[in-house]
């Protein structure tokens, strides 16, 4: 008769016990949680409040088995700039988790349409960060992290124009649970036709970066636009990258706070590349888990400002170049990209603007 160890050296049986293991450290958490907090009251006047206490599960006759339900030291960060008719989508597919963040939050980038999205996150049990200013994406992700309880050790950062599979949360908490080495972990994230985007990338380098910028429209699968993009490792392979698309992002909130979140210098773009490089630099690893998918339908909120976008993604590319390549011998080098941009920007400028 086989005796029964804790110790395996089959892959699959390590793998098992690991999961029994997270399932028993969840069922602790939880009632550890339960004890500080209480149960879900109705809200009062306290600020952020448990989203929990306003959801209520659809009337289906079964009884809503809270602990299956709950995953209380996570919680959903969304940014929105006159984005209310993507947040329904959203906040939906959240409602829908197999087990529910404790939070949900939104930060508004004072939008014109603040009045519906409040309305949308009262019905979906959200709540609504008013910023008054419009402050950027990783402005407004750390000013919404920094408003969350200290209970939440867990953190998805999303767009409100992306829609999650029912598992999303529970397999990007449990990529983290089992390694405390990862300070991040994204999904494959899709777009609305259903083909993979590559939102686990290597960090650029001064070669694929030129290479990508010059060739990655004309001839798409140049070799630079292959390896910065991490083309050439299989698309249904967990493995870690330089950095994660900031559009779906899960990550370690100690990690987070760690490097001091998002830099906000930069308005958007590049500010996950540069999250990516300084966790690098910090110890973190990034991790890219396909094994749960997400549905980015588009920058609905960024789609006529093109002109804008362009000098905002060039401007956040100077300043990610500036930061690595810093020190007084990479002057030259630092003025030659920073022109290279510029010239490259206001091609593209001219290039889309009405004849």
């Amino acid at each position: 008769m086989r005796e029964l160890s804790l110790q395996s050296d089959d892959p699959v049986d390590q793998r098992q016990l690991a999961e029994v293991v997270l399932d028993v450290r969840r069922f602790v958490r939880f009632w550890r949680w339960l004890g500080r907090h209480g149960p879900p009251l109705e809200p009062g006047n306290d600020g952020l409040s448990l989203v929990h206490a306003r959801r209520r599960p659809p009337n289906t006759g079964l009884s809503f088995d809270v602990m299956s339900a709950l995953l209380p030291n996570v919680a959903v960060v969304t940014v929105s700039y006159n984005s209310s008719s993507q947040l329904e989508g959203f906040l939906s597919s959240i409602d829908a988790q197999t087990r529910r963040p404790a939070y949900v939050l939104i930060a508004d980038n004072a939008s014109r349409d603040v009045d519906r999205t409040r309305d949308i996150a009262r019905a979906g049990g959200a709540e609504v960060l008013e910023l008054g200013t419009n402050r950027g994406y990783g402005s407004a992700v750390n000013a919404a992290i920094a408003a969350l309880p200290d209970s939440i050790t867990e953190v998805l950062i999303s767009n409100p124009d992306v829609e999650l599979t029912p598992d999303s949360l529970d397999v990007l908490s449990t990529a983290l649970d089992v390694d405390p080495t990862v300070g991040a972990v994204g999904p494959r994230i899709l777009d609305p036709d259903g083909t993979v985007y590559p939102s686990g990338r290597n960090l650029p380098s001064l070669r694929t970066g030129i290479g990508h910028a010059f060739f990655s429209r004309s001839w798409p699968s140049n070799p630079w636009t292959r390896s910065y993009r991490a083309e050439t490792a299989t698309s249904l392979q967990r493995r870690t990258v330089g950095w994660l698309s900031g559009s779906c992002l899960f990550v370690r909130r100690s990690a987070f706070e760690e490097i001091g979140g998002f830099d906000e210098g930069y308005f958007m773009y590049f500010e996950d590349v540069d999250l990516g490089y300084r966790l690098n630099k910090a110890g973190w690893r990034s991790d890219y888990e396909p094994g749960t998918s997400v549905t980015h339908v588009g920058g609905l909120s960024t789609a006529n400002e093109s002109e804008r976008m362009i000098k905002a993604h060039h401007d956040s590319a100077s300043r990610y170049l500036q930061r690595k390549y810093s020190g007084w011998l990479l002057s030259p080098l630092r003025w030659s990209l920073r022109l290279g941009l510029r010239l490259r920007a206001w091609y593209l400028i001219r290039r889309h603007a009405p004849r």
